[in-house]
């Protein structure tokens, strides 16, 4: 049983209490915005950037810049799409779950190449370049940053993107030594899936009575 809990959790004995602190009240409020955002609820944008804002801060001290990236985009984003959600259509509607576009297929092409290349140039000007990890890094954060812009304009595929880019997550921040946000992952997964499956159905629902 020591065996396995240290293979989980030995790297926290060289971090400090705050930053534990930090990490494990980050993953709550990640939990938090990803179960808003099945319930299809606005109360996924302000527990979101409490998160992400906890996260800018705790990647930047570790130095794992795409990580540090990811979170500062969900910040900037969350703001846009607090007010996507909230704009009115009508004078009585907000903006509904729909389908992506064809324009935005494309738009969704183009954000995730130009972050590929983005992600590329910040890790070599800052020499971080040299392990696997950072290619696994900017794939997952090109993945993510796609799936944001699509969850803040509320288009059902961007399920579809984090339910991708959770599963990476998984083994490549426990591979890290970030247990508890491997675990966040890890349940986040279940929730994307979850969440997939209920904006479809009140998708359909949609569909029918319009």
């Amino acid at each position: 049983m020591s065996e396995i809990f240290d293979f989980f959790f030995a790297q926290y004995k060289t971090y400090s209490t705050t930053d534990v602190t930090l990490e494990i009240i980050a993953v709550i409020f990640g939990f938090l915005s990803v179960w808003f955002s099945k319930q299809n609820k606005i109360w996924v944008f302000p527990t979101g950037m409490v998160s992400t804002v906890i996260f800018v801060y705790l990647l930047l001290k570790w130095e794992l810049l795409g990580d540090m990236m990811i979170n500062a985009y969900y910040f900037i984003m969350s703001m846009y799409g607090w007010y996507i959600w909230t704009r009115k259509v009508d004078e009585t509607h907000v903006t509904p779950i729909s389908s992506t576009t064809s324009k935005e297929k494309k738009t969704a092409v183009f954000i995730f190449f130009a972050t590929l290349v983005f992600v590329f140039i910040v890790y070599k000007t800052f020499d971080k370049w040299t392990h696997w990890v950072a290619y696994v890094d900017t794939i997952t954060t090109a993945i993510f940053f796609v799936g944001m812009w699509l969850m803040a304009k509320r288009k059902i595929e961007n399920w579809l993107f984090w339910i991708v880019g959770d599963l990476i997550s998984v083994p490549l921040y426990l591979y890290k030594g970030f247990t508890f946000t491997s675990f966040q992952y890890f349940g986040f997964t279940f929730i994307a899936i979850f969440g997939y499956l209920a904006w479809k159905k009140n998708l359909h629902k949609t569909q029918l009575t319009s």
